[in-house]
């Protein structure tokens, strides 16, 4: 019995501007449940196609002892179609729907293949994944997100692929239709390739394989392991840096010595040649060795910086961008007695009736975390606190210096810089304070001077974050939607460092269960069937 493998030899991709993406990977993939990552622009949905054959390398090869299923992470934007076609099965209940009419078509008796069965499996999945309400000819476009992922997932299930490649299957989904879908990944037996940035997901792969400009590296755990080893290897790669950066000083300290000494003995062999009254050729002569000398003395010492710096280079090298980052302390003293939002019997617009009622009050260190199904209101609860969206009746009440960031980060401009930006909301700061402040946020001069639709989308997140508490005056209320989507993994600490920082109310809605967890929550707002639920933690 052979066993089903993917492979890459020396595969390249190149993209159609020219531009190398992917460099001489070599790596196999056995039927190990593997979760991809990498920091975004890396390339791994590009891999992922690789390897499921929908794109072909530039160069080298990726060789295939098996079949691969590939779902892309834009499933959740379908629009037309059935739920058959979501799930890739239309045709063949077609093909089975014209022969039950009379077809004798060989080409419809092709297409079903073994797949007689298909119908009552079909059913079948949908009833053990308890989505047995869906019908398969109904509009795919009446589904959730969630629903419309793991409607796909099961049709991939059911092709019998040996491998399933998944692209970011966790985006969007809320808590029960994540739980739901990592449900229905630990009963794969198959082969499995995860492209994620979902912890909790990632915590139930068998390996973890990292894509980086220098190629890819796999650690043989889960991601608990992964991040284990990954600050294991920081470390040592930190020591060595240093370790090549102290080298390099000390030989350039040398360096400078040995140029001193010797030009002090070429001062003094020109004034004993002048006291001795030697001949000129003779001075000729000796001036011309010792030009000589120091000519060859500066080829070495040229020589020598050039392997120095490619040694620290080499180090540097191996160093991932350092998530940790310092936020500058300046929410206003006595905060935590001040009450920065209010909603008094307040009626929200398009949510259902259970929810549509809710009292709440924001104390100036309260940390609340709101929770619930998609579509249950989260993200119109918080345009309405942050008044983007009026209540049908009630009264809100805020802060003024109250910061909302929507999925979008709509609040920056795509065409100015960061700095221009913060400096016309904090007119009492110097520039150069500003900017030490932003670059302590790990965005550099570079970032900070260019259009923020130039930058990454962790890069945008931080500094829109950045124009919010280091406004005059800064956030006292920070409203944050989803913040963590799309983000990598580097960027998601980065996010949570911050926020860990921050001294303000703060009332945030996600479903990553991992970044709730990090960044401190004092209570939870969730979204039950009967009604909004504050609790304590």
């Amino acid at each position: 019995m052979t066993h089903p493998y993917l492979a890459l030899d020396s595969a390249s991709f190149i993209l159609p501007d020219g531009r190398t993406l992917l460099s001489g990977l070599t790596e196999q993939f056995d039927t190990r449940h593997t979760g991809l990552v990498g920091r975004n622009g890396v390339g791994k949905s590009v891999l992922a196609r690789l390897l499921a054959g929908e794109l072909a390398p530039s160069n080298g090869q990726c060789i295939r002892s098996g079949s691969a299923h590939y779902l892309s992470q834009q499933v959740d934007l379908v629009t037309s179609g059935t739920v058959a076609q979501l799930a890739g099965v239309q045709d063949v209940l077609d093909a089975l729907a014209r022969i039950d009419a009379g077809s004798i078509a060989e080409a419809d008796f092709e297409l079903v293949g073994e797949g007689w069965d298909l119908p009552a499996r079909l059913r079948h999945a949908f009833d053990q994944a308890g989505l047995g309400h869906l019908d398969a000819a109904a509009p795919a476009h009446r589904l959730s997100g969630g629903e419309a992922m793991r409607v796909a997932l099961l049709g991939a299930m059911l092709s019998d692929a040996d491998f399933l490649i998944l692209d970011e299957p966790t985006n969007h989904l809320d808590g029960a239709s994540r739980n739901a879908l990592a449900g229905q990944l630990r009963g794969w037996k198959r082969g499995l390739i995860v492209v994620s940035h979902d912890r909790a997901l990632l915590a139930q792969m068998e390996r973890i394989v990292e894509l980086s400009p220098q190629g890819l590296r796999s650690y043989g755990g889960n991601y608990d392991f992964y991040a284990e080893a990954r600050a294991a290897e920081q470390e040592s790669a930190l020591r060595e840096f240093e370790h090549a950066r102290q080298s390099m000083q000390r030989e350039e300290r040398a360096m400078r010595e040995q140029r001193e000494r010797q030009q002090r003995r070429q001062a003094q062999g020109a004034r004993d040649g002048r006291a001795a009254n030697q001949a000129k050729i003779l001075l000729g002569r000796q001036k011309e060795r010792s030009e000589n000398s120091a000519g060859r003395l500066m080829l070495q010492h040229e020589e020598a910086r050039r392997q120095q710096r490619a040694r620290v280079r080499e180090a540097a090298q191996t160093l991932v961008e350092d998530s940790s980052v310092r936020l500058h302390a300046t929410v206003v003293d006595g905060a935590a007695q001040r009450r920065v939002a209010e909603l008094d019997e307040v009626e929200l617009p398009f949510t259902v009736p259970a929810l549509r009622r809710i009292s709440l009050a924001v104390g100036g260190r309260q940390r609340i975390g709101i929770t619930g199904p998609n579509g249950s209101g989260k993200s119109t609860l918080l345009k309405v606190i942050a008044g983007e969206l009026a209540p049908l009746a009630g009264r809100v009440t805020r802060d003024p210096a109250c910061a909302w960031l929507d999925q979008r980060l709509g609040t920056l401009d795509p065409h100015r810089s960061t700095i221009d930006q913060l400096l016309e909301l904090n007119r009492s700061t110097a520039q150069d304070r500003l900017r030490t402040y932003l670059a302590q946020l790990g965005l550099d001069a570079c970032q900070v001077g260019q259009p923020s639709c130039r930058l990454s989308g962790g890069e945008r997140l931080k500094a829109a974050l950045a124009c919010a508490l280091y406004a005059d005056p800064p956030a006292r209320l920070l409203l944050l939607d989803e913040p963590g989507n799309h983000l990598d993994l580097a960027s998601l600490a980065a996010l949570e460092a911050m926020l860990g920082q921050y001294a303000g109310a703060l009332v945030v809605v996600s479903h990553d269960e991992v970044f709730l967890e990090r960044i401190g929550l004092s209570h939870r707002l969730e979204a039950s069937p009967a009604g909004w639920r504050l609790r304590l933690l």
